[in-house]
């Protein structure tokens, strides 16, 4: 994809599916502007960025904070002239459910949901004055389905779902696109550190949620997060694309493996 001459905005994007999704505008021509409270890993990917020959910045932004999103995307415009694509991939990973507290609820939907709403707002007005804009939210599976112990995440995915279509209704008159992606099990900072950094032990052992058998990459989602702001894209918008290896069509005999039925035609 050729994205010369166009600036994308990815939050979250110091690791996991930010980076990916920052580091492929970047390799396509973009300028990728990262906005992450990670000030050490975002300035660590925009070096590693511009070493590989892309345009790459960083801005040390609280997406739960609306004034500081409003100001990031305000002087990105005014240095940049524009504002083509966003990515919001920022999140928080606090997973609680009956021991759930104010704070944690605070943060969560703060992160996950203003965050993401804050986002929106700041870059509609450079969008709007180009006539155009794709924005892609990073939703996951959890939003499709029950887990244990996670009120706050699975909440805060489904409200992600519903905001992004109503997102996409209120932004079409402008020429702007709203779309989203769900990945499942992706091999990310967060997965890797549930595996004490053994990959060999438990990709086996979560693969198996997934009809391909295996865990994610990034690079897979943000492929698709990529697609969906593209020209190939342009009567999409609304949407959900799931980006998990045949996890949310599965049944609860699972691979069918050990159903009674395996085997059969």
């Amino acid at each position: 994809m050729n994205w010369t001459g166009k600036v994308a905005i990815v939050t979250g994007g110091a690791s996991g599916i930010g980076a990916a999704t920052a580091r492929e505008f970047a390799a396509g021509g973009a300028m990728a502007i990262i906005f992450d409270i990670n000030q050490a890993g975002g300035e660590q990917m925009v070096a590693q960025m511009r070493a590989d020959g892309g345009k790459a910045d960083y801005q040390r932004v609280d997406v739960s904070d609306a004034d500081a999103c409003r100001a990031a995307v305000q002087r990105v415009a005014a240095a940049l002239g524009r504002v083509d694509y966003l990515v919001n991939c920022a999140a928080s990973f606090i997973s609680k459910g009956l021991d759930v507290t104010t704070a944690d609820w605070e943060r969560s939907l703060g992160v996950n949901v203003r965050g993401y709403a804050n986002m929106v707002q700041a870059c509609f007005e450079p969008m709007k004055a180009t006539g155009s804009g794709a924005i892609v939210n990073i939703a996951s599976i959890s939003a499709h389905i029950a887990q244990p112990d996670r009120w706050t995440y699975n909440a805060c995915k489904g409200a992600i779902l519903t905001m992004s279509k109503c997102q996409a209704l209120d932004l079409a008159p402008y020429g702007i696109r709203v779309n989203v992606v769900s990945p499942g099990w992706i091999w990310t900072p967060e997965v890797a550190k549930a595996a004490n950094g053994d990959r060999a032990r438990w990709e086996p052992v979560w693969g198996r949620y997934h009809m391909l058998r295996r865990l994610g990459e990034p690079r897979e989602v943000a492929r698709a997060a990529l697609f969906l702001c593209s020209d190939d894209a342009s009567f999409i918008t609304g949407a959900e694309l799931p980006v998990d290896g045949g996890y949310l069509g599965l049944g609860s005999e699972g691979l069918g493996d050990t159903s009674s039925f395996a085997g059969t035609a």
